[in-house]
């Protein structure tokens, strides 16, 4: 096995270059009143990096991260960061959780021991999970692909050699939003006899081509689309044609990254428009520098332009048993009619608050449904 303990220690030269650059920057100007209309909030981001020089604290938070037992292991060529927290009760079910752009393995920080140790959770020690958290190839400590066509199917690969032949599970679950609901998907569509289920707080449903008219629920989620694309869907189409050209600016300043990265956390959190009412600064910071001190913006983003580039969407129905849960500010929110056409579901739970980042946002309704999901699943 190629399985090492690995622990995240930032040189203070990488803090120091970082505290330069932030004082140093070069801040542009705005329409008076503009508010969130064009983007990051200019008196936000200004606040938020006072606060990155003035207060945040990265080595207490590198104290928070090390707090999870991580390990990096060398799969097919690709070195994985991954967490591993065993699951304290009688018999814990291996569970994979997959992160997604502009998040990290992070993301995961709040359900890890409600998951792993229910009985000190307020849960039953019956629905423990043995959880592995990577950090996707690009992202994080992960390493950066130096290949073309990484794309989500062979992510997808990397992380069932991850579980089965590094780790030794027979069968597991996948769980994940965002890239990671792709990525858990795609698992299941490949690998049905290794998957004892897949559950996803984001659900990618195809448009597929028909003489009938469309539900009123399809209308709706195509219009919703529409709009979606129309009004917040250009970092989309940026990081899947030139991710390279966008690259240059935002590995060089922090602010740059974090007004590209903070922006899409308020725009797609059930935050009622006030950002920290669901994250605070230091989480947000945690994030920005997981992708600033590994310098992975780059890497991640490749992720869009090879999937835009590739078949690498789910292509067949998926038979595994899937569950679903709906959180109301998420991005995209597919009839339930028609993604059963594409997906096997089992449990479709339609949340009453919360937006594209669960588990941040949300990490106790996300662990309900978790623990409900592959309860029915288990042996």
């Amino acid at each position: 096995m190629s399985i090492e303990p690995f622990s995240i220690e930032v040189p203070e030269s990488v803090l120091t270059d970082l505290r330069r650059r932030l004082e140093m920057t070069r801040w542009p100007d705005e329409i008076e009143g503009s508010g969130w209309d064009y983007g990051m909030n200019l008196a936000y981001l200004r606040e938020l990096v006072a606060y990155w020089l003035d207060s945040f604290d990265w080595r207490a938070q590198e104290q928070l991260l090390n707090s999870f037992p991580q390990f990096k292991a060398e799969v097919d060529g690709m070195g994985l960061h991954f967490i591993h927290a065993k699951g304290q009760g009688p018999d814990p079910l291996p569970l994979i959780i997959s992160h997604g752009w502009p998040g990290s393995f992070f993301e995961m920080y709040k359900i890890i021991g409600p998951l792993t140790d229910p009985a000190n959770h307020g849960g039953d020690p019956q629905d423990s999970f043995d959880v592995i958290v990577p950090s996707l190839p690009g992202y994080g400590f992960s390493d950066r692909p130096d290949m073309r066509g990484v794309d989500v199917k062979r992510v997808a690969e990397l992380f069932m050699q991850l579980m089965t032949q590094e780790l030794g599970y027979e069968r597991f679950g996948a769980q994940g939003g965002d890239w990671g609901s792709a990525i858990s998907l795609r698992l299941g569509e490949a690998y049905p006899d290794k998957l004892i289920g897949v559950h996803v707080n984001m659900l990618p449903v195809k448009l597929e081509p028909s003489e009938e008219e469309p539900s009123e629920d399809e209308q709706r989620w195509r219009k919703q689309l529409q709009q979606f694309q129309k009004d917040g869907g250009g970092y989309s189409h940026i990081q899947g044609t030139r991710p390279q050209t966008l690259a240059y600016g935002l590995n060089d300043s922090p602010a740059g990254l974090a007004g590209w990265i903070v922006e899409k956390f308020r725009a797609w959190s059930d935050c009622h428009n006030d950002i920290e009412c669901v994250f605070s600064k230091d989480e947000l910071l945690t994030n920005v520098m997981i992708y600033w001190v590994t310098q992975t913006i780059n890497s991640s983003m490749r992720l869009y332009y090879e999937n835009s580039h590739s078949d690498s969407v789910v292509g067949s129905r998926v038979e595994v048993p899937t569950g679903v849960a709906i959180f109301p500010r998420e991005i995209m929110i597919p009839p339930q009619g028609l993604a059963s056409q594409q997906y096997n579901i089992q449990r479709w739970a339609t949340m009453g608050a919360g937006g594209h980042f669960a588990a941040l946002e949300q990490p106790a309704a996300l662990v309900h449904e978790i623990r409900a999901f592959f309860r029915q699943l288990r042996k």
